[in-house]
């Protein structure tokens, strides 16, 4: 098996902003060759696939600034500067819908842009929620869309649904809740 591994040479901060820092760098190839990079430093993210108390999923519906347009995702949200992922969950959890959970498994990472930026993303099941209130962020307007989740397979499966995040978290929700029935 070969080395792919490409070496870094210089490192240029082009852009630094609230939530992520860009980058422009120069790098050396696995066979020798030099050629450039640009890619984005993030601090990470947690997906929360909510599971309420009736037993459908809580997802999301917000616009989403970059592409334009409207999404149905999964409650997720940034890492704050040394957050732990699961306290990011909690927090999340809160803030966007609404609920405290009892119960958060650890599921997977995931890392949703690979070909840009060094994301990485925790993936947590949340049950046993308790619905206290929503506190979300200055700027941020979404509604909640309990949906059953075989429902939202469906929107998985038409395409309904494009969020990467969200994809994988109703697929391990599928996974995991058939196992247990």
């Amino acid at each position: 098996m070969s080395d792919l591994k490409e070496t870094k040479l210089t490192s240029e901060k082009k852009f630094s902003g609230r939530y992520l820092d860009l980058y422009f760098d120069k790098v050396r190839l696995p066979n020798g060759k030099t050629s450039t990079r640009e890619w984005i430093d993030h601090p990470g993210a947690v997906c929360i696939i909510p599971i309420l108390p009736d037993g459908n999923i809580c997802l999301i519906r917000q616009f989403r600034y970059g592409p334009g347009q409207e999404f149905i995702e999964l409650p997720a949200g940034k890492l704050d500067k040394g957050e732990k992922p699961i306290d990011c969950a909690h927090r999340e959890l809160e803030e966007e819908i609404g609920y405290q959970a009892s119960k958060v498994t650890y599921l997977t990472n995931i890392h949703p842009a690979i070909g840009f930026t060094n994301e990485k993303m925790w993936m947590y099941l949340a049950e046993d929620l308790t619905q206290t209130e929503h506190n979300l962020d200055q700027d941020e307007f979404l509604e909640l869309l309990p949906t059953s989740l075989k429902v939202a397979l469906s929107w998985v499966w038409s395409g309904k649904i494009t969020d990467v995040k969200t994809i994988i978290g109703i697929l391990w929700a599928e996974k995991l809740l058939r196992s247990r029935v």
